[in-house]
């Protein structure tokens, strides 16, 4: 056949992957536009020809061009996709709309362009293009190229496309073709390059990239974003290790980059205070409502206890949850203050009992049984009486029962903080005396606290995963949770605590006033670490009520047609609840509601994702040193190391990982695995109770899991920050509770 000459190709529709750089989208379409771009930038875009609509209007002479352009690119088997002038831009993507065709052999070319061309007036494209109303009428081509044989393949973001944080790179990958990737039929390997900082964030069955792949993949992406100038959605394949480029289109929808900047001055931690109970972003109706009315509480409880007009701070933050240490004055503290000056005679032993809990032993006593006597009896009382009427209550009666528990519920908040809290100061206290007066014996502390009588593990009912009433307790859980089988471990533990007691008594005998003071702080240490299970396990005892009010006005919103179904209800304002229950029914007046319910739960469902700091701002002086206490800078890496945090229960374990973020997965963690998660609550106790450690992201030495993990004997890791995104399921580590360290095992 005689050779077709460029010009002749633009004539018959048919056009080399070079030449149509110069053509432009309208001719060409964006995608093949685009790669002729990078290919003549010196970029690696496989070779390949556009056949343009001309084509169609003149098919019978255009067939042999095609087969001609088949000819020279020199291959077997091709990919046969659409390049639409409408397609790839940063309003519309279009993608998956028209056919794409792979593994075409050469003489099934020319079909195969028919056949894509003529997918450009289907039902579905039309559909899509008056739903994200791009524009109409644009011209149509196809892009032909040989079959790459990848042996991996995938998709590349300059921008994370959840949190739009632009200095990384967020790379998704499979063996072999990513058409599977592409059609959502494996979420694949994924991998995150933030500068020179590549770390596998999601692991597929079988390893595709390394280090060096990702970062080498995140270098090319970086050149692809640079030319076009914004964030790019680039399709990419791999094929006897070279990184070729197959697609690249302005990323769509991309958020805003997340700030994680506190609205007000200060420092701000997540993993304080209540911030332990919230290991999730926090949903619209808890933010708006049930936080404050606990914030209500507490202010209460600290005034009774201070005598003063305080309450504790607290900013959401990309719907995460932080507080600040200190509480603060309340409006009018300075004119209070002048009216009422005696009251400073009580900071001292405040002061005292936040730094030094086993120096005020007296002062704490009496906290401890103001909430024995008191305020566990009149929590009690509160939620049993609102729970006997609340199937027969108002819209407003549940209303007010919601504010009655919450606020004593607030209250017993500061309890568990000031009483349960000193719990670890105290146990801190004994390490130091150990440290000091029996380096020889190097006695561990936490084994003198473990195996005690009084402490209760079954899983109450109203055991929570979180305190935001969005997430069912333990009895309304459709999958049971392990049953906690903690009696031999128990007796072990008390056996070796006992012994633990004769050796240090032994080594003190002849030191009477030593043997006194260690006889004080050992009794203060266990007899604590009794009272803040107790404590922190009755936390909860509102919820299961506190819920049932919030999906009973779900039920009466619903049944008005205001939202679509009760549990939406969590997604609602006080305000909007409030306004909706003073309207008539009109369910068209709340269209409104219903779009913007949906919004904020996909806003959620992104926040979920993102990686929050556990501290924001800046910490003061001496906030800083005390922080460093609490959370002391984990030990230096070792070869191997996967993560570091502060150790919370001394001993190793290797095992498999088991990354569970809710209790209703706890079916798959398997007796000797590895929890790994973001926080724990008494919920998680049962999980503990059958891990052979446990590894979280916040937390500290007075977390529910570093004093659990110590009871059962298993080693733990806090404070990790990112444990649950370094580290994946499957994955075989060594778990040293002492140094803080996770390593590849």
């Amino acid at each position: 056949m005689p050779a077709v000459h460029e010009s002749d190709e633009v004539a018959l529709g048919v056009v080399s992957l070079t030449a149509a750089a110069r053509l432009g989208a309208e001719v060409v379409g964006t995608k093949a536009f685009n790669l002729a771009r990078l290919a003549k930038a010196g970029l690696p875009v496989p070779a390949g020809f556009v056949v343009t609509d001309d084509a169609l209007r003149q098919w019978q002479a255009a067939v042999p061009a095609i087969g001609a352009a088949v000819a020279a690119l020199g291959a077997h088997r091709f990919a046969v996709r659409s390049s639409a002038a409408a397609e790839d831009l940063a309003g519309a993507s279009f993608a998956g709309q028209y056919d794409t065709l792979l593994d075409v052999a050469a003489d099934q070319v020319p079909a195969a362009v028919r056949r894509v061309f003529e997918s450009a007036v289907s039902d579905r494209v039309d559909a899509y293009r008056r739903a994200s109303a791009a524009a109409g009428g644009a011209g149509m081509a196809v892009l032909v190229q040989p079959m790459i044989a990848a042996d991996a393949a995938g998709v590349a973001f300059t921008a994370h496309p959840v949190t739009g944080e632009r200095a990384q790179v967020v790379i998704t990958a499979v063996r072999g073709i990513g058409e599977r990737l592409v059609a959502g039929e494996t979420p694949g390997e994924e991998w995150v390059v933030d500068g020179e900082t590549a770390r596998r964030t999601r692991p597929a069955a079988d390893e595709v990239l390394d280090v060096d792949g990702a970062e080498r993949l995140a270098v090319l992406a970086r050149r692809v974003e640079a030319y076009f100038g914004s964030p790019q959605d680039i399709e990419w394949a791999s094929t006897t290790g070279q990184m070729v480029l197959l697609q690249a289109r302005p990323m769509t929808a991309l958020p805003d980059p997340v700030s994680w900047t506190p609205p007000v001055p200060g420092w701000w931690m997540r993993n304080f205070r209540l911030g332990e109970w919230l290991p999730e972003p926090l949903t619209p109706l808890f933010a708006d409502w049930l936080l404050p009315v606990l914030d209500h509480g507490t202010a209460i409880r600290l005034r009774a206890e201070l005598g003063m007009p305080l309450r504790t701070a607290s900013v959401v933050v990309n719907g995460w949850y932080y507080t600040s240490p200190p509480p603060r004055a309340e409006a009018g503290f300075g004119r209070w203050l002048v009216r009422h000056p005696h009251i400073l005679l009580r900071v001292p032993t405040s002061v005292l009992l936040i730094a030094r809990p086993d120096r005020a032993a007296a002062h704490l006593a009496r906290l401890t049984r103001g909430w024995r006597e008191e305020l566990m009896p009149r929590y009690r009382r509160t939620v049993e009486a609102a729970a006997a009427t609340v199937e027969s209550a108002t819209p407003g009666a549940l209303i007010d029962i919601v504010e009655a528990v919450g606020t004593v519920a607030g209250e017993y908040l500061w309890s568990t903080w000031t009483v349960a809290g000193s719990q670890w100061k105290i146990e801190a206290a004994l390490a130091r005396f150990c440290r000091r007066h029996l380096p020889e014996l190097d006695v561990d502390q936490a084994v003198l606290a473990v195996g005690l009588p009084g402490t209760e593990p079954d899983l109450p009912d109203h055991a929570v995963h979180s305190l935001d009433w969005y997430w069912p307790t333990a009895g309304e859980s459709s999958r049971p949770l392990p049953a906690p089988q903690p009696t031999q471990v128990t007796g072990d533990l008390a056996a070796r605590r006992r012994a633990g007691e004769e050796r240090c008594r032994a080594a003190l005998s002849h030191r009477p006033r030593l043997r006194r003071r260690f006889d004080r702080l050992l009794a203060l240490t266990q007899h604590y670490a009794v009272v803040r299970e107790q404590q922190t396990r009755a936390l909860s005892l509102g919820w299961p009520l506190l819920r049932r009010c919030a999906l009973r006005l779900g039920e009466h919103l619903s049944s008005r047609g205001m939202i679509r179904q009760a549990p939406d209800v969590f997604f609602c304002t006080r305000a909007e609840i409030d306004a909706a229950l003073s309207e008539p029914d009109n369910s068209h007046a709340h269209l409104g509601l219903r779009d913007e319910i949906n919004d904020r739960r996909a806003l959620w469902q992104r926040q979920r994702r993102l990686d929050a700091p556990w501290q924001i701002g800046s910490p003061p002086r001496i906030a800083a040193a005390l922080s460093a206490r609490i959370h002391p800078a984990p030990q230096t890496s070792q070869a191997g190391t996967l993560v570091t945090g502060q150790g919370a229960s001394p001993g190793r374990a290797t095992a498999t990982v088991k990354v569970i973020l809710d209790p209703t997965d706890a079916h798959r963690l398997q007796p000797g695995d590895i929890l790994v998660t973001r926080t724990t609550t008494p919920a998680w106790t049962p999980l503990l109770a059958i891990a052979a450690a446990v590894v979280t992201d916040i937390g500290t030495l007075a977390a529910h899991a570093s004093l659990v993990a110590r009871e059962f004997g298993i080693p733990a890791v806090v404070g990790t920050t990112n444990a649950t995104t370094l580290l994946h399921d499957g994955q075989t580590v060594t778990v040293d509770g002492s140094t803080g360290i996770i390593t590849q095992a």
